[in-house]
């Protein structure tokens, strides 16, 4: 993105404003996992660095996973701005008798926007001591529920729900969340 895309502007706050506000509508704690960094710690909520620096988000995964134990992680990125608090909602509701639950779309699992259990955390820490960064590499080691396109569909259209802002050029596409 070439600058910290948490921080750039979204309807009336930041892309991460956004994302807190998503999270808190359905979780009772939010928490921020900012790397291996300390970094926004002026929004009030408490920050975790991640474990092992610099591993990318399996190890923001492992992070959470520990601070949440023994319940269940919600994540999601600040770069998935069109996941809906209904969705959200939905993969909480659905993690009960899962692992994990990671919606997945025709380009792949989404898995910075899913449920993630306690059963996860040993197998994430195996893999990442294996020098593995895939976020799907301890996926063998546990039950992974992936809805199916036609539930994802009732949150609205799954292309856009799980639409990542990777870019710059995807970034002006939406324009603040305003499709241009």
């Amino acid at each position: 993105m070439g600058r910290d895309k948490a921080l750039l502007p979204w309807g009336g706050g930041t892309l991460l404003d956004h994302a807190v506000a998503r999270l808190g509508a359905v979780c009772a704690e939010v928490r921020i996992l900012s790397g291996s960094e300390a970094r926004y710690l002026d929004r009030g909520l408490p920050v975790d660095l991640d474990a092992l620096p610099d591993a990318g988000p399996l190890a923001a995964l492992a992070t959470a996973l520990a601070v949440a134990a023994p319940r269940h992680a919600l994540l999601l990125g600040v770069d998935i701005p069109f996941a809906t608090t209904e969705l959200l909602r939905y993969l909480c509701d659905a993690s009960p008798s899962w692992d994990a639950v990671v919606p997945a779309t025709d380009a792949g699992p989404e898995p910075l926007c899913a449920v993630y259990g306690p059963a996860c955390l040993e197998p994430v820490q195996t893999v990442l001591a294996m020098g593995e960064r895939k976020m799907t590499a301890f996926w063998g080691a546990v039950r992974v529920r992936t809805p199916a396109r036609a539930d994802l569909s009732a949150f609205g259209d799954p292309e856009r729900l799980f639409r990542n802002l990777n870019h710059p050029s995807d970034y002006a596409a939406v324009g603040e969340g305003r499709p241009r």
